[in-house]
């Protein structure tokens, strides 16, 4: 056993109000609740949060939760990342009660980026009910939905990821964009669904984190959600469409903080007994129009 899923995303923020009112009205999240210390926590399914909005940050990500099932495995994976010389820090309780969870672990990957480990999460007994009218998330067992990070060493990052923390590798996106130059995009699985992390080698965002995915039960979600994001005017920044590897049909759309949202539906899942690795020449099978600058 290791890592399961993606458990949680905390986004430091500078708008607190624009997020609130773009993530309920617009994504369909729900707020659980407000912290003392200003967080505000989105849930999407059973679990108590999904995302939380940190007040006061640089609109970008600042830690990263990886679900494990239980402390033995939390602690192996500890003694591991230490075996291998990564500082492993524990938390305090104040902080494992802001997470929400019984215990975790935290490390910093090769790029920066916080990661937290946990077990334990807070399962709320009220079901989840949208705030808008769609027919909600494919989370669950799978997790949040996924994250894509900027990698500033792709090969450092990979092995890290592969051989440290035990994630598989789904398949691989070369593309040649205008605003990227060549990129090579490295996606990973810990669970069915097709990745819950990837890596893109290339970006002239100085953000780390490229986008959040996030997956919903039916198409007509994501077209009623596209129609709303026009009718209001808001960014998208890729039009409605397919991707080439995990054949979700999805558009992007540019949140408060200036990175994506990716909502989608339908992509395949993984079956490690029978999934090879492969590699694209393309994003998209179609569609996934880069609006102009």
């Amino acid at each position: 056993m290791g890592i399961s899923q993606l458990g949680y995303v905390g986004l430091g923020v500078k708008d607190l109000k624009a997020w609130e009112q773009f993530a309920t009205e617009v994504l369909g999240l729900a707020i659980s609740e407000q912290g003392s210390d200003g967080a505000l926590y989105l849930r999407m399914d059973e679990y108590h949060h999904r995302i939380a909005l940190l007040p006061g940050g640089q609109d970008d990500v600042a830690y990263v939760g990886w679900e494990v099932p239980d402390v033995q495995t939390m602690e192996a994976l500890g003694a591991k990342l230490e075996g291998a010389g990564v500082a492993v820090s524990r938390v305090s309780s104040e902080e494992k009660e802001r997470r929400k969870v019984y215990d975790l672990i935290r490390f910093e990957d090769p790029n920066g980026v916080t990661l937290e480990v946990f077990y334990g999460p807070l399962v709320l007994a009220r079901p989840f009910q949208p705030t808008r009218p769609i027919t909600g998330f494919k989370a669950g067992p799978l997790g949040l939905g996924h994250v894509v990070l900027v990698a500033k060493d792709l090969e450092r990052t990979v092995s890290f990821y592969r051989d440290l923390l035990g994630f598989r590798i789904s398949d691989y996106v070369h593309m040649n964009r205008p605003e990227l130059g060549r990129a090579v995009l490295v996606f990973f699985h810990c669970n069915p669904r097709h990745h819950s992390v990837a890596f893109i080698s290339a970006s002239l965002s100085p953000k780390k984190l490229s986008h959040i995915m996030l997956e919903l039960n039916s198409l007509d979600d994501v077209g009623t959600t596209y129609s709303l994001c026009q009718e209001r005017g808001l960014p998208i920044v890729m039009s409605l469409g397919r991707h080439s590897n995990d054949y979700m049909v999805s558009f992007y759309v540019q949140n408060p903080s200036g990175f994506n949202i990716e909502y989608g539906w339908g992509a395949r899942v993984v079956d490690d007994a029978t999934w090879v690795v492969q590699q694209h020449k393309s994003g998209s099978l179609w569609g996934h129009v880069r609006a102009q600058a």
